[in-house]
């Protein structure tokens, strides 16, 4: 939540206006507004994993609410890839409106599409490629190839008559690709020699000296794992990231080894990405999961989600015992994924169970089987030096991130007064090549509680939390409703408490004391004597056991 609400002014004609929802100071909810002439264009719309100190929540969505009343007015959604941290909440988005275009690549089409499906939403869709320009309304864009995790990343150039953006979404400048699909840098400095004015970069990395590694080099490091691993092998990644999984099937190849594919989205995704020619399956080695358990433990990969700790992912019922597959001595489990801020215990709690279990983990820390889909320092900085922009605002990332960003730019020269750190519901306005910040919006968290959309609070969250950390009591009283009297109770029920219910026989003469007190008073009000007993049990608790549990108090009067 931002300190200070400004709400900004309405917008000039010919003034570009710029709205990042989501993707200022964390890692994911990617979506940001461009609104000219009465006319809005998004670029990504994606998911925030929940950390621990969100219990129940599944997913946590940009917060859009403030536009819904102006949801005609969206001429498309742009969708720079499809890692879930752009694409995951456009089914939420289009539930509002389901007519809304799409824009992006050919992959990232098809697995925004089979997301879609199974929200039972048919989409609009405009599939572009690298070197395509197309008008959306009062939009002219222009869409240039970007090396990322995933294949057909696309940045996009906004051109519009108070000005031009230049939003990268997620990419690093990888020289030899997998795929042989560069970053597209002579692009770039047409592009800088045109003029930018805006230069929206991803700022991830943007704290990491020097340039991220090459993807390549994760290829001998499996190839070596999986030769060493006496029994079976299971690898962990995002259900999205084609070009690891492509070299854990090559490494199998090399090793005579079959794959299994685990969890519903790996098994989408990767079956979409082959279909499309995106990843290249060699001959025999995928196998169906259900025939996995015929191949002898040294001939066989598991190809899992659940390298962030998700409870619900593959690894982590693995760890905890509550998958098929039962790892044990002998079992080679390997992260090949980055930790994302905040998940860092999941995680290890997940690293430790399996390690219990008798497996041995190979992770980011004791082995090069991760490198990041984002540009590090020396990147950013080639990209500032050759683009010139005017102004820069760096996003995807948290705000260590993004200020390290924001200094790189200064580095290159660009003006401190043309570099900006916001935050989500920062308003910008464009026009004639000056950025000038218009206000901020007050936008919160949106969470998905299973079929729940937006009604879980923060309050709400906090009383989970409470639960979960200091317990639960609940307390029935019968008054009588003339005199007030206590006729039967107080009834003290806890749970989460190491002490027998016995234990609040001395705090019960307390209440009744205090309820007769009120009474006497001439309180009747079953609501005010419930705050009573409240105030007298809550105190008596905090005090005898130092805990501050979630208190119900019932009056009943009879």
């Amino acid at each position: 939540m931002p300190d200070v609400v400004i709400e900004p002014a309405p917008i000039e004609s010919g003034t570009l206006r710029i709205i990042p929802i989501g993707g200022l100071g964390e890692i994911g909810r990617n979506m940001t507004s461009y609104e000219i002439d009465g006319k809005i264009l998004i670029v990504d719309c994606g998911v925030l994993f929940p950390e621990e100190h969100q219990p129940g929540v599944d997913l946590i969505l940009p917060d859009f609410g403030f536009m819904k009343e102006r949801l005609d007015d969206v001429v498309g959604v742009v969708l720079t890839h499809g890692h879930e941290d752009h694409i995951g909440a456009v089914p939420y988005l289009l539930k509002a409106r389901a007519d809304i275009p799409l824009i992006g690549s050919t992959l990232t089409l098809a697995l925004v599409e089979a997301k879609l499906k199974e929200h039972r939403i048919q989409p609009y869709t405009l599939n572009v490629k690298e070197g395509q320009h197309e008008q959306i309304g009062p939009f002219r864009l222009e869409f240039i190839a970007v090396n990322h995790s995933i294949p057909d990343a696309l940045a996009v150039a906004i051109k519009t008559t108070a000005g031009t953006v230049l939003a990268t979404g997620d990419f690093k400048m990888d020289q030899l690709p997998l795929d042989g699909r560069l970053t597209d840098l002579r692009e770039f400095a047409r592009l800088g020699e045109e003029g930018v004015d805006l230069f929206m970069v991803d700022s991830t990395n943007a704290d990491v000296p020097g340039f991220t590694p090459l993807e390549r080099s994760i290829g001998p490091v499996l190839d070596e794992v999986f030769a060493r691993a006496p029994r079976r092998v299971i690898v962990a990644s995002f259900s999205s990231h084609v070009h690891r999984v492509q070299q854990v099937l090559d490494a199998a190849w090399e090793n005579d080894r079959r794959v299994a594919l685990l969890g519903r989205s790996m098994v989408r995704n990767m079956t979409i990405a082959a279909e499309l020619g995106y990843l290249k399956v060699p001959p025999g080695v995928l196998i169906d999961y259900k025939k996995a358990g015929d191949v002898p433990d040294d001939e066989i990969v598991y190809m899992s989600t659940g390298s962030q700790g998700e409870p619900m992912a593959v690894l982590s019922r693995m760890a905890n015992r509550e998958h098929q597959i039962e790892v044990g001595e002998g079992d080679t489990v390997i992260l090949a994924s980055s930790l994302i801020p905040g998940n860092e215990n999941a995680v290890y709690r997940v690293i430790d169970g399996l390690t219990k279990l008798g497996a041995n983990v190979v992770h980011k820390g004791n082995a090069k089987v991760h490198v990041s889909g984002h540009a590090a320092a020396g990147e950013l900085l080639y990209c500032y030096n050759i683009l010139k922009p005017k102004n820069v605002l760096p996003i995807h990332g948290e705000f260590r991130h993004l200020f390290a960003n924001a200094k790189l730019a200064r580095d290159t020269g660009i003006p401190a007064a043309n570099t900006f750190i916001g935050e989500n519901g920062s308003v910008y306005d464009l026009r004639d090549g000056v950025v000038k910040v218009a206000g901020q919006l007050d936008l919160g968290f949106v969470y998905v509680d299973g079929s729940t959309v937006g009604e879980i609070t923060d309050a709400d969250l906090k009383d989970r939390r409470i639960l979960a950390e200091e317990g639960f009591i609940s307390v029935i009283v019968v008054v009588d409703a003339s005199t007030g009297r206590v006729i039967t109770g107080p009834e003290i029920h806890a749970r989460g408490f190491a002490e027998d219910d016995a234990v609040f026989d001395d705090v019960k003469p307390k209440i009744i004391a205090a309820l007769a007190d009120a009474a006497h008073s001439g309180v009747r009000d079953s609501h005010a004597l419930s705050q009573v007993v409240r105030r007298v049990l809550g105190g008596w608790v905090n005090r005898r056991l130092r805990r501050r549990p979630m208190l119900v108090p019932l009056v009943i009067e009879a």
